[in-house]
């Protein structure tokens, strides 16, 4: 009479389980790296509250990128001429909406000029202003690259912009961004990322105790 014929024992899968910890290693580096995101843009934060405290005026950035020295800081620059409007929405200071007026302003023979947000309007129609000497914070431009650009290393250095203290006639005066008003949710991001990470882990362990026995 031949004896039964035992079926050996399921082994724990050694290729998938080194896959699942490669990729749950890789999602724990980058919650690590969006925390030290997180300290680094308080930091950041902490040094455009500072620029905004003070009252001296720097030279305007001729060309980008814009050192984080010299964002938020006054400055002045001479528009000699409006090469084109970028009407975009807005706020004034009062919290109030409308269309930000934005110039591309030339400012000599070469170079990219500067950008002057000279106020805020009811509608689209720019405002009769040719030019001249504008005072005001120095700011980020509105296009700023994407994450997507960045990750890939086609992002261009983005230009910045002066929001003018005195409003050409007819407008208000725009609202001045604030380094509080810089975007830090690398906190939640770090933990969207732990939390993919155990999920991943809890899904894997209990489909392949699963398969272990059946």
């Amino acid at each position: 009479m031949t004896e039964p014929v035992v079926p050996a024992p399921r082994r724990w899968p050694v290729i998938p389980t080194i896959v699942v910890l490669c990729a749950v290693a890789a999602m724990i580096a980058l919650g690590v790296w969006q925390l030290q995101r997180k300290a680094e843009k308080e930091a950041l934060i902490v040094l455009y509250d500072r620029n905004m405290a003070m009252s001296s005026l720097v030279s305007y950035p001729k060309l980008p990128p814009v050192p984080d020295a010299m964002l938020f800081r006054k400055s002045s620059v001479v528009c000699l001429e409006v090469v084109q409007w970028d009407p975009r929405g807005g706020t004034d200071r009062k919290g109030a909406s409308g269309i930000r007026m934005i110039a591309d302003c030339r400012t000599g023979a070469e170079g990219p000029g500067v950008l002057v947000d000279v106020g805020i309007a009811e509608d689209f129609k720019p405002p009769q202003w040719q030019g001249g000497t504008v005072q005001g914070t120095i700011v980020p431009g509105p296009e700023q690259p994407t994450l997507v650009e960045r990750l890939t290393g086609k992002a261009v250095p983005a230009r910045a912009m002066l929001v003018a203290d005195t409003p050409v006639a007819g407008l208000r005066a725009s609202a001045v961004p604030t380094g509080a008003g810089v975007p830090n949710n690398h906190l939640a991001y770090a933990f969207q990322w732990f939390f993919f990470a155990i999920v991943a882990l809890i899904i894997y362990v209990i489909a392949v105790r699963r398969r272990l026995q059946r």
